[in-house]
Formats: structure tokens, C-alpha cells, sequence
């Protein structure tokens, strides 16, 4: 049976399995005994990847099947500092599990979204959690990151999605809401509003976010960068989604 790896954004894991993809996906957000565990994403990475610091050979050796040839489903190689050590050139597809393990494949692509005025919502994903809003389209919100804002908030990687905002992103005092289905909205207004009337270029909306996002509420797809670049992982249309993956789709917009 092929051997697997699988870089888990939700938590962050780096896991070994005998399950293909969309298998894993379900496996992953469903569990085994068919009980709800909630949404997934995570990377298929080169399995020819290897880091000093992850026990990777180890793991592969204990992904063998059960006695009674059932697949070996999943072998955690590591819970810690996974993003930071694998490189933008060991990633494959991205991922997307829904709840009822509906899987959605994503190719990754260079092609970054074009600048567009309005301001940006974005879910950090893994290592770091918080929401965040921004003055910094997604390329300068990664050089932010990598160090171009301030030392002490530079990480070596990281991902993260940029959410939708609608006509907030333009005017978030007065813009509509819309089907917006963020909490706290008049909360999210506040911190957008200070970004327009104070000296900030980023403003933390919830720093105990937890790592799931809706997926329904994509504005463009997810990012992931590291020193070596930036890569984004560009969601499918609503048109695309309804027509080629209805069955995501529906499930997604629940």
C-alpha cells in the first residue's frame, strides 16, 4: 500500500497514512466510528520529504496495514513546529474536509490575487491562531510577517486564509453586512474603523480564534509563505464549485 504524508493545518500534525487523500480527508473530519469531529484542512507533502528534526522514517515504518490488511490510517510524525520545517517545494494539493468529510482538492499557484483597494480580514491559520485585520494586501502581509514590520513579530512560516468582507472592506462604518456571518460584527467594524483613523497597519480582531474557519466565507483561497516565498492555494468560484463539486459545495454552505 502507498504511504502518505499529510501536513494537518487544524491542528497542526505531521502525519503518515496508508489512506488516499479524499479516504484521509473523511477518515480525518469524520473519525472511524462515523461520529463528527468537524473540518479539516491539510497539505499532501512530497513523501520523499525528510527534516533532521521529524522522526519521519520512523513513523513511515510503523505505517504498515493492521493483521487483517485494513490500511493503517494514521501515524503522527509531530504536533510541534511542522509548518516552520517543511519547504514550499515539498507541498502538493491542499485539502478542504467538510464536516461530513466532503473532500475539495486544491492545486497551488504563484499567481497572487491582484491589489484591489479596501481593507483585508485574515484567519491565521497554523502556527499562529489570531484574526486579524489589515491595511496589507496578502504579499505585504507576508513580508510583514517575515520580518519586514518588526523582528519581534517576524515567524518563519506560516498560513493563512483571507476571509470575505464585503462592503466593509471599503466602509466599515456604514457598509452593509450582507450574509457576513461573522460574531461580534459591530467588534469587527471597530477594529476596520482604526485602521482608517489611527497608526496602525494591523489590528488583532480575536487573539483566542480557534483554527477552523468557515469555509464559505473564503474571499480568495489559502496562503502559505516562508522565506523562500509565497504560494497561494486559489478557492474555486461558486460557479465552478456548484457545477464540478456540488456535493462540497452544499455541504460547505450549511
Amino acid at each position: 500500500m502507498t504511504q502518505h504524508l499529510y501536513l494537518s493545518l487544524m491542528p497542526e500534525a505531521l502525519i503518515a497514512s496508508q489512506l488516499e487523500p479524499e479516504e484521509f480527508g473523511t477518515y480525518y473530519a469524520v473519525g472511524s466510528e462515523h461520529k463528527t469531529q468537524g473540518k479539516a484542512a491539510f497539505f499532501e507533502i512530497d513523501p520523499g520529504f525528510r527534516h533532521p528534526e521529524l522522526a519521519i522514517d520512523e513513523a513511515l515504518q510503523r505505517c504498515v496495514p493492521h493483521p487483517d490488511g485494513v490500511p493503517k490510517r494514521s501515524v503522527y510524525v509531530s504536533v510541534y513546529r511542522v509548518v516552520e520545517r517543511v519547504p514550499l517545494g515539498a507541498l502538493g494539493r491542499l485539502y478542504l474536509v467538510t464536516q461530513d468529510g466532503r473532500t475539495l482538492g486544491i492545486d497551488r499557484s504563484t499567481r497572487l490575487p491582484e491589489e484591489a483597494p479596501g481593507l483585508h480580514l485574515y484567519h491565521e491559520i497554523a502556527p499562529l491562531h489570531p484574526l486579524v485585520v489589515s491595511t496589507f494586501d496578502p504579499r505585504a502581509f507576508h513580508a510583514f510577517f517575515m520580518g519586514g514590520g518588526s523582528k519581534y513579530l517576524s515567524v518563519p512560516a506560516f498560513c493563512w486564509a483571507e476571509l470575505r468582507l464585503g462592503d466593509l472592506a471599503t466602509d466599515p462604518e456604514r457598509g452593509d453586512v450582507r450574509d457576513l456571518p461573522y460574531d461580534s460584527i459591530d467588534h469587527l467594524r471597530s477594529c476596520l474603523v482604526a485602521l482608517t483613523t489611527k497608526s496602525v497597519t494591523t489590528k488583532i480582531v480575536d487573539r483566542l480564534h480557534p483554527s477552523a474557519f468557515s469555509f464559505r466565507t473564503l474571499k480568495n483561497g489559502v496562503f502559505f509563505g516562508n522565506r523562500e516565498g509565497l504560494v497561494i492555494y486559489a478557492m474555486p468560484s461558486a460557479e465552478t464549485l456548484r457545477d464540478k463539486n456540488f456535493a462540497w459545495w452544499r455541504s460547505a454552505n450549511m
